[in-house]
């Protein structure tokens, strides 16, 4: 007869025998699943390995996005990315090995240089230097240095200052910016648009990584490519990008849709990837008056080089010459005669130089910075609401209702001199023929009910 004490150890012994079989079997599903799925296992070098094994306990978010990275199938571990060197100001000892907390572009760069750069020569690396615009101000003073802190500085970046053995001061640190200034030198952070610590490339190539910064309504580039058909047929075939493939050749490997990497970064069968965002942008529509950028033609050629791959070369040809006109408009129209009756208004001790404490400064701002980039990028993105009723209405609306009473009001006859161009003649009146036109469509389209019929007589 078996005791009570051997029956419990029997017990016992087929409880861990059952425990390790779920795990085998965890394991191979583990294994299996990446073997289907085309993902190695991680391959842990011998001077990752007790990393890996201590933050499988601190950290396993970080761990099991790293461990499904490109990273970790090359065997790229922990240290390869945060060693820091003797050096280094932002170094510490962390478990007997000297480390960094942030890894800068110049530490990508000693696997990948072509990016890092691409990189330090783009608009990306040099987002941090918004600190001296209005934009900053606004956010800074008017607003609150706080709201610069969490808000500005989370897409724009900013000097990240070290307090002593490898402490980051909190006021600058977490900092994704993308234009982030690093304790090296180094200007940008990858992992402001390659998310540690998986680095996916699908996420990367999405438009929704761009759109983290560029939406809302001084740069709304999410919001119009979403309304655009781009971003319509991105929705609708984006399980057809292959978004995570390693070569990714607009019109050859994908030509469902376009992304904001499409166009702006990645590759087409004459032209290779770039980290520098601002090389197929022969405009620059972000201040006042729209400027073409430095080497305009070859730029635009960049450009039209991603767009022929889906599109003919007379329809590409033909979009950028719309542009064009209508970003011509726009400037000869509004942002040039605003910026120079704004000019006068200075010039006449009108204003102070203290920007936003008039009311007149803040309509302006909107005119150019929210309701004008609004209507510039719709063109260029294909947007036809944003250019209209989100931009050129606003525009119109403020350039007109609001902007030339105001400055009339701190002195009459002061805008006249800017308004002397053909474009601003209607507002001496249309001539009468074009009046009853347009009153004649409207009584067609929407004709006048008929009249309520007469009441009866009350009775008497």
């Amino acid at each position: 007869m078996i005791s009570a004490e051997s029956k419990r150890a029997i017990v016992a012994g087929l409880g861990f025998l059952f425990l390790g079989s779920l795990l085998v079997v965890a394991y191979r599903e583990v294994k299996t699943e990446r073997q289907h799925s085309g993902q190695a296992p991680p391959i842990v070098q011998a001077d990752s390995r007790e990393c890996v094994d201590c933050h499988s306990k601190t950290t396993p978010g970080i761990l099991g996005q790293w461990q499904e990275s490109q990273h970790a199938q090359h065997g790229i571990g922990c240290l390869t990315c945060h060693v820091a060197a003797q050096g280094d100001v932002d170094g510490f000892i962390h478990h007997g090995v000297r480390i960094a907390t942030i890894v800068s572009p110049k530490d990508c760069g000693r696997c990948h240089a072509k990016e890092q750069k691409e990189l330090a020569v783009s608009r990306h690396a040099e987002a941090a230097s918004f600190a001296g615009s209005l934009d900053s101000f606004l956010g800074q003073v008017v607003e609150s240095d706080t709201t610069s802190t969490v808000g500005c500085q989370g897409c724009h970046g900013s000097v990240v200052k070290v307090l002593g053995e490898g402490k980051l001061d909190p006021a600058t640190w977490p900092n994704g910016g993308v234009g982030r200034v690093n304790p090296d030198g180094s200007k940008g952070s990858c992992t402001a648009c390659h998310y540690r610590h998986d680095f996916s490339l699908a996420t990367t190539r999405g438009a929704d990584t761009c759109g983290r910064c560029h939406m809302g309504p001084s740069h709304p580039q999410m919001e119009i490519f979403n309304a655009s058909k781009h971003g319509v047929q991105l929705r609708a075939q984006q399980a057809q990008m292959r978004l995570s493939q390693k070569t990714w050749i607009a019109g050859r490997d994908y030509h469902a849709a376009p992304t904001c990497a499409s166009c702006h970064m990645s590759a087409t069968p004459t032209q290779p990837v770039t980290h520098d965002t601002g090389s197929r942008l022969a405009w620059n529509l972000r201040p006042v008056v729209s400027l073409h950028q430095t080497d305009f033609q070859d730029r635009r050629d960049n450009m039209a080089d991603v767009c022929n791959q889906c599109h003919a070369e007379g329809w590409v040809s033909g979009y950028f010459a719309q542009l064009d006109r209508f970003i011509e408009t726009y400037n000869k129209k509004f942002a040039q005669p605003a910026q120079k009756i704004m000019n006068a208004l200075y010039a006449a001790k009108l204003l102070t130089p203290t920007p936003f404490d008039e009311p007149i400064e803040f309509t302006f701002y909107e005119l150019w910075h929210h309701e004008g980039r609004r209507a510039r990028h719709g063109a260029a993105m294909m947007a036809p609401d944003f250019v209209q009723w989100q931009g050129m209405y606003e525009v119109g609306k403020t350039f007109y209702g609001k902007l030339i009473p105001e400055a009339e009001r701190l002195r009459p006859g002061i805008t006249a001199p800017f308004l002397t161009g053909d474009e601003h003649a209607w507002r001496k009146g249309i001539p009468a023929a074009e009046l009853q036109k347009q009153i004649d469509f409207y009584r067609q389209r929407y004709p006048d009910p008929e009249p309520p019929p007469a009441s009866a007589s009350p009775s008497k």
